[in-house]
């Protein structure tokens, strides 16, 4: 009989230790799972020398991560029977095409194309699912608080955009779907002046830097320039009929039906029906309009895959800013620099220069894997970008390569705002969410939520 060699028995031996130690591992894992298995008032009820406030926090924590794993491990289920049908269909399919079996190399590759699909969709809900646990341990720098405080009705159809005033008195704009935009006493919740000269959806609104003068962008292919005067009413105390709220709560209202506010805020006030001045340069919808510093001359964007550069005065069109492969979305001026960005379907947004009077120059970012539904400016020489791939990312100017900080959520993002003094991001999203980050990523709180889309949040102190 042959004799093991020494170095056959050492091995043997290693081989049997690790043997006995994932047995070991094992039978810990299970003690494991049965400790973990107990009722939570069991737990709560050990002894511990973590202080109340942060025990309570780490098993809300721990709650959420067991919920949302619990709702992938139910999703992973779903898509395992969509797999296994498939293999049945496909083994089906083999079986009866023209009476004889389909090839290896077909099945294979209809199998390979289809659980590629699945595959893709189960990385997607596990993506949109764990980051939601992971933005919950990400240090808060404050807590917000989040309170309804004045609603504003009066229009008949969706809001597409807000805006605030830069003069004295200081009112509210909201443009909107039902071709009209209003005017709103902040204070008091009541409808100072409706513009009505579209005729179609007023699809954004801008207010002149110096003068009581209005920029509003429409589906009728123009933007016009108007002229408001407003006196404000005297502000009536505000009566807290809600209750306060953290940032992290959640709080589902519903929105007025618009049979019992239809047009009623707006029904008294006085209208503007004829503009100073209309842009008519374009071929499709101008989604969005803004004014460059100084209040001389105005930007448009618009479904043509243009932006249009006019003199105000003269209403004379100054430069048409070609280069977008698709539909522009949005368009942003810098506050005190000679800047434009615009952002388009086509994944990008472009940065135009104009500081220079004879020529200007533009950049291209290349950063989204979707639409890029708006980009806007912030302190400095940054500029926020936000997504239909979810995402919402911070540039610097100078260094355009890559962002500097990234945002991912689980829902599309629809128009973004910045509060420039507070350096905070407002990003309304598709699952009707409204959620406020600082410029590094960090989430500051979450709004009550909607029972409608929001597509549009105006920050402003």
């Amino acid at each position: 009989m042959p004799t093991e060699s020494g170095s056959c028995a050492t091995a043997r031996q290693a081989k049997q230790k690790r043997k006995s130690h994932s047995l070991s591992i094992r039978r810990t894992n299970s003690s494991e799972q049965e400790r973990t298995g107990l009722p939570r008032e069991m737990l709560e009820g050990q002894d511990s020398k973590l202080p109340s406030s942060v025990r309570n926090t780490l098993l809300e924590l721990f709650g959420q991560i067991e919920r949302e794993f619990e709702n992938l491990y139910i999703e992973n289920l779903e898509l395992r029977r969509e797999i296994d049908t498939l293999n049945e269909r496909l083994a089906a399919e083999g079986q009866t095409i023209d009476g004889a079996e389909l090839s290896k190399g077909q099945l294979k590759t209809k199998a390979s194309h289809s659980t590629s699909q699945l595959s893709q969709k189960l990385k997607t809900t596990y993506k949109a699912s764990t980051s939601k646990i992971v933005s919950s341990f990400k240090t808060t720098t404050s807590r917000a608080i989040c309170q309804l405080v004045k609603e504003y009705v009066g229009h008949r159809d969706g809001i597409w955009d807000v805006s605030v005033t830069r003069t004295q008195p200081v009112v509210l704009g909201t443009a909107s779907a039902d071709h009209t935009a209003l005017l709103w006493s902040i204070e008091t919740g009541k409808c100072l002046v409706k513009y009505a000269g579209h005729v179609g959806s007023v699809n954004s609104i801008k207010f002149h830097p110096s003068e009581q003068v209005a920029l509003t962008a429409s589906g009728d292919q123009t933007a016009h320039i108007w002229r408001f005067m407003v006196q404000l009413p005297t502000p009536q105390p505000i009566t807290d009929t809600s209750q306060q709220m953290s940032g992290e709560d959640e709080v589902e209202f519903s929105d007025k039906d618009d049979a019992d506010g239809d047009g009623e805020g707006s029904s008294d006030c006085p209208t503007i029906r004829v503009p100073l001045t209309s842009l008519k340069s374009h071929q499709g919808v101008v989604i969005a309009a803004d004014w460059l510093v100084g209040g001389k001359q105005a930007v448009t964007a618009s479904w043509d895959r243009t932006a249009n550069l006019y003199d105000v005065e003269t209403s004379e069109l100054v430069h048409s800013l070609t280069g977008h492969d698709q539909e522009l979305t949005h368009c942003c001026t810098h506050p005190t620099q000679r800047l434009v960005v615009t952002s388009s379907r086509d994944t990008t947004f472009r940065l135009w220069d104009f500081r220079d009077p004879s020529i200007h120059s533009v950049n291209v970012f290349q950063g989204h894997t979707d639409t890029v539904t708006s980009a806007v400016f912030t302190v400095g020489d940054n500029v926020v970008s936000g997504s239909d791939d979810r995402t919402v990312k911070v540039w610097d100017l100078k260094n355009m390569r890559s962002p500097i900080a990234t945002i991912r959520t689980d829902s599309a993002i629809n128009r973004i705002n910045v509060c420039v003094g507070q350096r905070i991001i407002a990003l309304p999203h598709d699952n009707r969410q409204v959620r406020l980050f600082d410029m590094s990523g960090v989430r500051l709180a979450r709004l009550p939520r909607s029972n409608r889309q929001v597509t549009e949040l105006l920050l402003f102190k």
